[in-house]
């Protein structure tokens, strides 16, 4: 009878089952990484959006009425808040729409303007720098005229076009329609700065 000759298995290549188990491991942290990453972009997205909604919405400019001051197109960042004051330009919601003007007087306080479209408040002339052609625009209330209590009176800076407080159509605004005083102007990149 033949003897059978086994042979022993091949040995197993030690640096093959190494480099096989360094892959796998690096696999494995590429995948926590990756995990952590992605958890963390929605954390901060949702962060952003929450804080956008709540302290600082970012807002698109539509329309002329407040030219030189904000152009058609510009995006600018307002501030949630309340006890706006004089020359503040803040944006308000109307009939579905925001818009955006400047505050003129408050609660009380008289405005009345000239045929020339000089503003007075409390019969103290308004130093309006903002303002390059003065009109006295689309003003059907009688003047002087006394703000409502929690109103505001807001106009916008190109006199001639801005449909505001001086037509009853839009009248004074009331401090809940406020969506926020815009602070910073974020886009084009050459406008970049505060809102004066």
């Amino acid at each position: 009878m033949a003897e059978e000759t086994r042979t022993a298995p091949a040995a197993i290549d030690e640096s093959l089952l190494e480099q096989e188990l360094t892959r796998v491991k690096h696999q494995n942290r590429f995948m926590a990484v990756l995990r952590s990453t992605v958890s963390s972009l929605i954390v901060v997205a949702a962060a952003a959006v929450i804080l956008a909604m709540l302290v600082l919405p970012v807002l698109q400019i539509t329309g002329t009425s407040m030219t030189e001051t904000l152009n058609d197109g510009d995006i600018v960042v307002a501030l949630r808040g309340s006890g706006y004051k004089t020359g503040d330009v803040v944006a308000f919601y109307y009939n579905n729409n925001i818009l955006i003007k400047r505050v003129i007087a408050r609660t009380g306080q008289w405005v009345n303007i000239d045929e020339d479209g000089t503003v007075y408040v409390d019969n103290v002339k308004l130093d309006e720098p903002y303002v390059s052609e003065k009109a006295l625009g689309d003003c059907d209330i009688t003047l002087p005229y006394q703000v409502p209590d929690g109103r505001i009176f807001v106009m916008g800076d190109h006199r001639s076009t801005s449909l505001d407080s001086r037509s009853t159509s839009l009248g004074c605004i009331s401090d809940d329609m406020v969506v926020g005083k815009l602070l910073v102007r974020v886009w084009p990149l050459g406008g970049i700065g505060p809102i004066q």
